[in-house]
């Protein structure tokens, strides 16, 4: 499939809800899609961000975001509660994009491992897949690890819908680090539909010299949502207690964050801090900087790796969340990287991670981080058996 006629065709569906990261992953990913030659259209459910997607054809579908932690509200554009009128001329929609483009390849972001509040439109979409005379390959794109599940009977759920829809689910981890059984109790059940792909990472960081972006500054980044506020505050309090008090501290807001967070940080930033929007060069400032503070998503510890700059991670742990939580420690348990507890975090405890972080090794670990190859070398190897 590497000398393609017609280009196959891919149809990859993505909702964030509240931070990015979801997105970032499929940007990632649409990336090398395109790089590799295959005809790729992102369907976005989420708030309209700007993000590189290589070329790769966005389609906006009517946005919605979560008001709390927990997922339990979901609002459109005006923070309108969605209702099921919104729903059902969303899941139209999202079929007039199917028929419209009749993909070969249709890949759900995370669904059914999560994004169950958005089976009013999955479900009918699986349906039509599946039911298509010229079905498409369809395929789940999953993360390393999922939330634990505290109500009973939903990784039930999750496994009955995997094997009624699914032809392969990819797993962008490291069962090195972690195996999906370890999160999803269900795995040995479908074990033969089941690929790791190793790490999905931004490969686009620059390594120069001293006058390189970001070169010998601590970068602190709070992800793409609203609930790393605490995080940057506490640190502009830290450098000065920190043995980094005179190198320049970065402050990277993300870019969903209201304008009335960013104006309140910018006026709190003492001298030697910089208060800015999350930009498109961060894996290159990673590259160069001195340390990386930052919350234990997915995309910003997997791109501190691959940079093998030092590291303070403090792990979002709000609502539901334990996913950051757990591959902050496995990680930690290498030695790459320090841990500060969100519960309870000073500027006191902080700066004393910088230290201990600052006097250690950097952040190297033994992990696949070509995600983005395999995930292509998979795809083409599944197209091929589906032709």
């Amino acid at each position: 499939m590497t000398d393609l006629i017609s280009p196959l065709k891919i149809l990859f569906y993505v909702q964030h809800l509240l931070g990015i990261g979801h997105l970032k992953r499929t940007a990632t990913l649409a990336r090398n899609m395109m790089r590799a030659g295959f005809d790729v259209t992102v369907v976005s459910g989420g708030h309209e961000i700007d993000v590189d997607l290589g070329g790769a054809r966005l389609i906006q579908l009517p946005a919605t975001r979560a008001t709390d932690l927990y997922f339990k509200v979901l609002v459109d554009e005006e923070g309108q509660q969605i209702d099921d009128q919104w729903r059902q001329k969303r899941a139209d929609r999202l079929l007039d994009i199917y028929n419209e483009h009749k993909p070969d390849i249709l890949i759900t972001e995370l669904f059914p491992f999560g994004r169950r509040q958005m089976r009013f439109e999955l479900l009918p979409l699986l349906e039509t897949a599946l039911a298509d005379p010229s079905r498409p390959l369809i395929i789940s794109s999953v993360r390393d690890i999922l939330v634990a599940q505290t109500k009973p009977g939903r990784n039930d759920e999750m496994l009955d819908l995997v094997e009624k829809y699914f032809d392969y689910v990819m797993v962008h981890g490291d069962p090195d680090l972690i195996s999906l059984d370890k999160t999803f109790p269900h795995t040995e059940r479908i074990r033969d539909k089941i690929f790791y792909t190793g790490y999905v990472v931004d490969h686009t960081g620059v390594k120069g010299g001293p006058d390189a972006p970001g070169a010998g500054e601590v970068i602190v980044s709070s992800g793409g949502g609203a609930v790393g506020t605490n995080l940057l505050k506490t640190a502009m309090k830290a450098r000065a207690l920190s043995s980094a008090k005179d190198r320049v501290w970065r402050m990277m807001v993300g870019t969903t964050v209201e304008t009335e967070i960013f104006d309140e940080l910018t006026g709190l930033a003492p001298e030697g801090v910089v208060v800015e929007r999350a930009r498109a060069d961060f894996t290159t400032l990673l590259m160069n900087c001195a340390l990386s503070i930052s919350q234990g998503g997915y995309n910003t510890v997997m791109e501190t790796l691959h940079a093998k700059c030092r590291a303070v991670i403090v792990p979002y742990a709000g609502g539901l969340e334990t996913e950051q939580t757990l591959r902050a420690q496995l990680l930690a348990r290498k030695g790459v990287l320090q841990i500060a507890d969100e519960d309870g975090l000073t500027p006191e405890i902080l700066a004393a991670k910088v230290d201990i972080a600052l006097s250690g090794p950097p952040a190297r670990a033994e992990i696949n981080v070509n995600g983005g190859a395999k995930t292509i070398e998979l795809l083409k190897m599944w197209a091929d058996g589906n032709a």
